[in-house]
């Protein structure tokens, strides 16, 4: 009898506020020391009392003599101080989306309106309103009345339906969101096994097709071929014939080895992607970058000491583009890369062995992220990750299309070839490194973005001692690391570096995650690994959550943004089993339901959207719900069997990001003992 589970009851994170908050550029949010003399925001906005003054000085030159429209549309117009200005405005740069009785408002003030569209068109439609962000363009009248022939009309250009799924402008300061309610909750995942061999990294291939690679911690990527949903075969991987073999340019231990690769989002014009792997400076002359450590920071690498027998800075993080041209008639149809080194990227010394993290991914923005782990050493004692001038524990968001002239590499220090996307949050502040998006991670070694929502980019940092977290990482914020873990205080054991007050920094807390004692009482979990958002149609009550789970391979959790936009996650822990028609028998421990996966290290989805858990023990698929025996009302009776066709050679294609880390080793129990020393160090 297939197994009977319950989802666990959801635990609303941050019940008191909701926390994805972004301005118009993308930004979180600043904290502001005084209350805004004009708009009124305390706290956080995204305003300076500049932005304040100009906001006053636009309104005053509107002279609009109506007090209760004067009203309205300066709370129309402070909103660019709102701290949810990026959803307010995702519809036009000029006026907010006002909510209507199309768009059910939740969580708003007493004071508010669910139809705030139709009070604006009440109140102003009559009144002259010079330079109103709500002139049509070609109008040249001042009243609402010469661009809209309705209420009806103004808010379909100006209100929000039900299916926009974007936060609305209530009035006030205050905003609703999307009453859309999640699919019905997942009884648990079904899954099917579809390989033996280990792996770390998943990407999806560019053409669009039912291809993708896969990469091992030992510097071989495998082309493979997915099977159709419900055709019980295998993945199907030509394991004599690597797509590319760089195991003999990168370091591999049990802490080191190809740590992620990426294909540039037009691969199938140029054929270009991009490796990140690690290297030892001591037996390869080619792998000779400047160390993390410096004096641009204040740091000595004479005074770190040797961590395991390595000297400071011997391993390094590289970066490097690779090719498929010249292998066959075009890159869509290239089964093997050439193995030479196009250029360098990024090359830097690690001053210890652990905590480098090293996921490559391009982000919807056509710029390459680089996530770069805290350093290792314990606590973070040199304080790296709050350090603005150092590339480590953060996001470093770079370009890779445009190249740096000999001066912009000396004057900025650059750490390879690339330049400086000129909307980098610290482009022009010389306080920072140009190259930084976020900071504050301990060791952010699992990132996606959401297929369907780009602006939403979840990353997995691991604990130090007590919380697992998952962040949704926006542009210039400061995710905490070493001040807190989590939501928790932290106090390093040894702190030579220089510390930071609490005052000084506006942390963005977690989304999700869990302490270490809630998944394992006696030793604690290993390693947080985030996944991605459900965006298939296979499970129709996963659509929408994000899977995530725990390196131990027993505790898996689907989380549900409700309501939709808000950035507030349930916790929904979730149970799994195997489906009775998997391809491959999936292995079971003793009396557990559960199937055995071993260590979970990492997630992939494909270009159909279904997600792959990448194990010790193999390649798993989430597969209808069904075949487990569990009930989701809206699973198609009978879902055809589905193989994505490949688009045009020369369409450009957004890459999803691989999944970075570690392993590969044919003998599963000495390949699952090097990953777990990883973790433990975490």
């Amino acid at each position: 009898m297939a197994p009977f589970v319950l989802l666990l009851t959801s635990l609303l994170l941050l019940p008191c506020c909701y926390s994805l908050q972004m301005c118009k550029d993308s930004t979180y949010p600043r904290k502001i020391n005084t209350t805004l003399a004009f708009c009124g925001y305390s706290g956080k906005a995204c305003c300076s009392e500049a932005d304040d003054l100009a906001v006053a000085d636009r309104f005053t030159k509107m002279n609009i003599s109506d007090p209760a429209c004067a009203d309205i549309m300066k709370s129309i117009l402070c909103t660019q101080c709102n701290p949810y200005a990026f959803e307010l405005y995702s519809k036009s740069p000029n006026y907010p989306v006002l909510c209507n009785n199309k768009l059910v408002a939740v969580s708003s003030p007493s004071n508010s309106t669910a139809d705030f569209c139709t009070t604006t068109w009440n109140t102003c439609k009559d009144i002259a309103i010079p330079n109103t962000p709500f002139a049509a363009s070609h109008a040249l009248s001042t009243k609402l009345t010469d661009s809209y022939g309705s209420a009806a009309d103004f808010c379909t250009t100006a209100g929000g339906s039900a299916s926009d799924k974007v936060v609305c402008f209530n009035g006030g300061m205050s905003v609703g969101f999307n009453a859309t309610q999640p699919a019905p909750a997942p009884q648990g995942i079904c899954m099917e096994k579809l390989f033996n061999n280990s792996y770390t990294n998943f990407v999806p291939h560019p053409d669009g097709s039912n291809r993708v690679f896969l990469g091992t911690q030992s510097g071989k990527i495998y082309l493979a071929t997915v099977p159709p949903q419900g055709s019980g075969k295998p993945l199907d991987v030509d394991l004599a014939n690597p797509f590319i073999d760089l195991t003999d340019v990168v370091h591999y231990d049990n802490q080191f080895g190809l740590m992620g690769f990426t294909f540039h989002p037009y691969f199938l014009n140029n054929g270009r992607f991009f490796v990140s792997y690690n290297c030892d400076k001591s037996k390869s002359a080619a792998c000779a970058g400047r160390c993390a450590c410096n004096s641009e920071i204040n740091c000595n690498p004479t005074k770190l000491g040797s961590d395991k027998g390595a000297l400071p800075c011997q391993y390094q993080a590289v970066v490097a583009e690779y090719t498929v041209n010249g292998t066959a008639a075009s890159p869509n149809a290239a089964k093997t890369a050439n193995p030479t080194e196009v250029l360098r990227i990024f090359t830097m010394g690690l001053p210890y062995t652990t905590q480098h993290a090293g996921q490559i991914y391009f982000g919807p923005d056509g710029n390459l992220y680089f996530m770069m782990g805290d350093g290792g050493g314990g606590g973070d004692p040199w304080n790296f990750a709050q350090n603005k001038k150092s590339v480590l524990g953060k996001t470093l968001r770079i370009n890779v299309d445009i190249m740096p002239t000999k001066d912009e590499a000396d004057n900025l220090t650059l750490w390879g070839n690339y330049t400086i996307p000129r909307d980098n949050p610290y482009y022009t502040d010389n306080t920072f490194r140009p190259e930084v998006y976020s900071y504050g991670h301990r060791n952010p070694w699992r990132c996606s973005f959401d297929a369907e929502r780009p602006t939403y980019l979840f990353c997995a940092d691991t604990s130090e001692v007590t919380y697992q977290r998952i962040n949704l990482i926006e542009k210039g914020g400061n995710y905490g690391w070493r001040l807190y873990e989590g939501f928790n205080l932290y106090m390093p054991q040894w702190a030579p570096g220089p510390n930071i007050s609490l005052d000084s920094v506006d942390v963005i807390f977690p989304v999700m995650g869990y302490n270490r004692s809630e998944v394992n009482n006696n030793l604690g979990s290993a390693a947080i690994v985030a996944g991605n958002v459900y965006r298939g149609d296979t499970d129709p009550c996963l659509y929408g959550r994000f899977i995530y789970g725990d390196l131990y391979g027993n505790d898996m959790w689907a989380a549900a943004e409700t309501p939709l936009s808000s950035g507030n996650f349930s916790n929904d822990r979730i149970t799994f089993t195997c489906s009775k028609k998997s391809p491959i028998s999936c292995d079971y421990s003793g009396n557990s339901t559960l199937p055995s996966l071993g260590y979970i290290f990492s997630f992939g989805q494909d270009n159909n959207k279904d997600i792959f858990y990448i194990t010790s023990k193999g390649v798993y698929r989430i597969v209808r719900p069904s075949l487990c025996n569990y009930t989701c009302p809206l699973e198609k009776a009978d879902t055809p069997l589905k193989t994505p066709s490949s688009p045009p050679p020369t369409a450009p294609a957004v890459q999803q990001p691989s999944s970075g880390y570690r392993a590969d080793s044919p003998v599963m129990l000495v390949f699952a003992s090097l990953f777990i020393l990883i973790v433990l160090r975490f």
